[in-house]
């Protein structure tokens, strides 16, 4: 791809990606909206966090993930929500891989419900797989956070 062809096309790319996370954000925030107690409940299953915590991260996880969507859905301050959702990744990344060695059956609750579940139910691979898919969003957007119809483009733009 020539230099010119790609700042054409990477802006559009760099679009796909944003709202692509936003969109996934979105969908993982709904549901735990609608059941704070059930996100309350998927914090601590993973039993990583002191349980006087656990509340708080349960109740403002989806908050946090919605206001992170909207950052993304306007393009402002793209860069940092990239290192934001990075961050949010390696967390669930650790969190995932935590309790796959210590042998817990949990239902991750990323996209709503979440705890405890029976053995056997849970694939900790797959969830892992898809974390490096969101991984590899976020990686192109902190390296490519230029994209249409963004305010960070429109407050960029020349006078």
């Amino acid at each position: 791809m020539t230099s010119a062809r790609s700042r054409e096309v990477l802006p559009w790319v760099s679009l796909i990606v944003r709202l692509g996370m936003a969109g996934i954000l979105i969908a993982a925030a709904l549901p735990k909206l609608a059941d704070i107690p059930a996100s309350i409940r998927a914090v601590r299953a993973y039993r990583l966090l002191p349980e006087a915590v656990v509340p708080f991260v349960g109740t403002m996880l989806p908050f946090l993930e919605l206001l992170l969507a909207a950052f993304l859905l306007v393009g402002l301050f793209t860069r940092i929500a990239a290192i934001v959702w990075l961050v949010m990744m390696g967390a669930f990344v650790i969190g995932v891989i935590w309790v796959w060695v210590k042998g817990y059956s949990i239902d991750c609750g990323c996209f709503g419900g979440g705890g405890d579940v029976e053995e056997g139910t849970t694939n900790y691979p797959l969830h892992l797989l898809e974390r490096a898919g969101f991984i590899v969003l976020g990686a192109w957007l902190l390296k490519f956070p230029t994209s249409r119809f963004s305010v960070d483009s429109w407050m960029r733009a020349p006078v």
